[in-house]
């Protein structure tokens, strides 16, 4: 949760500064880093999991709806709002409120996607952690696409907190199982172009452009799994490959970030990065009751 914040914020920097050598030297600079609604919404997550005693639904909106009218300067896209907005006046669910986006289709952003590391480490080694991370995007984003994307990203926090990083890494395995776990033609298919740059060593900037970086989760969640792949050995440059090539920054830095914090631990993110992250030890609290938590399940 702390590398999901930590690229959240470092990521939303670099929408001021888009140069790698500019934003690091600026890193040093920050007395604090402060997150967006990205990290906002992840918090609003694991406190409803940890209140309700998993992912329920109802419990789960009304979290992320008071979160956000007590913090509403955090950066929210307009579809949270709305949908809290159409529940408290109709009263109706959280889930169908989010159908009524865009025309009735539901929203196919990447907003569960980015917010979905608390699921990853709570459910990890559940057998229905598709379904559950599905139960967690519909409150917002109820496209098939919404979902799937967000599962896949859940899927990929829960596979990297299992494995061990002092042991070689099972590149062909990990991704196949992203591939095998997408249920979607556009984030199966993207998955599949990963698997494809990666073999063929496509660089960042130009895999970037395959791929895509936009709030679509199809066209971002697939760059942020790439830049964990292509640097699985490292925090920051994992980060600095998913936020230095354009594109929705700070989700970017979110989702590649809570991948690589779950496979390598917290000692491999900087320090100094650590103390300047706005509300560390609450986020840290949060962590560890889940880990308790899923310990204990």
């Amino acid at each position: 949760m702390i590398g999901s914040a930590l690229g959240d914020a470092i990521g939303e920097l670099a929408f001021m500064f888009p140069q790698e050598e500019l934003l690091r030297s600026e890193l040093v600079q920050f007395s604090e880093v402060r997150y967006t609604d990205d990290t906002a919404m992840a918090i609003g997550l694991a406190e409803s999991i940890i209140e309700a005693g998993g992912v329920d639904q109802q419990h789960l909106g009304k979290t992320f709806s008071d979160n956000f009218k007590r913090e509403p300067w955090r950066g929210y896209a307009s579809g949270p709002p709305t949908i809290f907005s159409i529940v408290e006046k109709s009263g109706i669910t959280y889930g169908d409120a989010a159908q009524t986006l865009f025309g009735g289709q539901g929203s196919l952003g990447n907003g569960a996607a980015m917010r979905i590391v608390p699921l990853g480490l709570f459910v990890y080694d559940s057998p229905d952690i598709y379904d559950q991370a599905c139960a967690s995007a519909c409150v917002t984003h109820s496209h098939p696409i919404g979902m799937d994307g967000a599962a896949v990203q859940a899927f990929a926090v829960s596979q990297a907190v299992k494995l061990d990083p002092q042991q070689e890494f099972p590149l062909e395995h990990f991704i196949e199982a992203l591939i095998g776990i997408a249920k979607t033609p556009e984030v199966r298919g993207k998955m599949e172009l990963v698997r494809q740059l990666l073999a063929d060593g496509m660089p960042p900037d130009m895999a970037a452009q395959e791929i895509g970086r936009t709030v679509a989760v199809h066209e971002s969640m697939p760059f942020a799994v790439y830049s964990f792949l292509r640097h699985v050995r490292s925090f920051d440059d994992c980060l600095f490959c998913a936020i230095m090539n354009g594109g929705d920054r700070d989700t970017l830095g979110a989702m590649a970030g809570a991948i690589s914090g779950a496979y390598l631990g917290i000692d491999a993110v900087p320090e100094y990065w650590q103390q300047k992250l706005e509300n560390l030890q609450y986020i840290q609290k949060l962590a560890s009751v889940l880990e308790d938590m899923s310990a204990s399940a």
